[in-house]
């Protein structure tokens, strides 16, 4: 029996090309708007704004640099969906437990992510070519 589990759907990722033309269709076409400021996440290269719906929230990312992670995917695939976040409430237990049971990861220790979180990402080709980040938040 594995020591954590998933507790629920925590965000979508959505890659953008501009966060602000972006912002303002959901605030003024939806009337939602973003649940806390954006934020730079340096080591990922992007900008990122959430909004909350329901228990989840939308991230929207745009990268802060053309050679980005977020950059590359919006080259290849246009905006859209980019990730899927689930909330687990041990990373490290579930980092360490998936490795051990050989499901192949991109980040094997939690690193920083936006609103204070820890994460890690599990490999798209452990996945049927899906990226799903794990999140455990700290506040």
């Amino acid at each position: 029996m594995a020591n954590w589990k998933v507790l629920c759907v925590d965000h979508v990722g959505i890659a953008v090309d501009d966060l602000q033309k972006t912002k303002a269709l959901f605030e003024e076409a939806l009337d939602i708007h973003p649940t806390s400021p954006d934020e730079t996440v340096e080591e990922q290269a992007v900008n990122v704004s959430f909004f909350k719906l329901g228990e989840a929230e939308l991230e929207f990312l745009e990268s802060t640099t053309p050679d980005g992670p977020i950059a590359r995917y919006i080259e290849k695939h246009r905006n859209g969906f980019q990730h899927v976040a689930l909330r687990v409430d041990n990373i490290e237990n579930a980092l360490t437990d998936l490795k051990e049971r050989g499901v192949r990861l991109l980040d094997e220790k939690p690193r920083y992510g936006a609103g204070g979180c820890r994460i890690g990402f599990l490999h798209p080709k452990a996945t049927n070519g899906l990226l799903i980040e794990l999140t455990q938040r700290m506040s």
